[in-house]
Parts: structure tokens; sequence; C-alpha cells
């Protein structure tokens, strides 16, 4: 099973990421904030405030938006 086990703030809408599988580098979510959960993110004081949630295994913000890892994975850069 995949799982985030890093991540920092860049810029913009960038992350970089560190995953189980020991793969690492940046994604870049800015096309992908469609949606209702995804739109307040826009803000971008609010987009740098994800954090690691370890029970889900990816980034979450505090309004319950998040990523499947997998997804994260896939956009690696």
């Amino acid at each position: 099973m995949i799982e985030v086990t890093g991540a920092k703030y860049l810029q913009d809408y960038k992350v970089w990421l560190e995953f189980n599988n020991g793969k690492s580098g940046e994604v870049d979510l800015e096309s992908h904030l469609w949606g209702p959960v995804f739109v307040p993110l826009k803000n971008i004081e609010e987009f740098k405030k994800f954090k690691i949630s370890n029970e889900l295994g990816t980034i979450i913000w505090e309004n319950e938006a998040d990523f499947a890892p997998e997804f994260l994975l896939s956009h690696l850069r």
C-alpha cells in the first residue's frame, strides 16, 4: 500500500512528497483544485495548511480535502 511519508510546501501549488516505496519528488496540484472540496484550496494560504494523515497515508487539509496517495505518486515530477 502506497503512503505519503514526507511532505513539504515548495511554492504556488507545488508540494514535495516522499513515499514509503522510496520515491520522492514534486507534485503541482494547481490544475487539480476543482470541485466543492478543492476550490477553497485555491486560496494559497489555505493550500499551505496541509498535513500528513497517518490514518489515510496521504496529505490532507483542514476542510477534509485529500488526494489518494496513488494519484499523487502518479503525478510526481
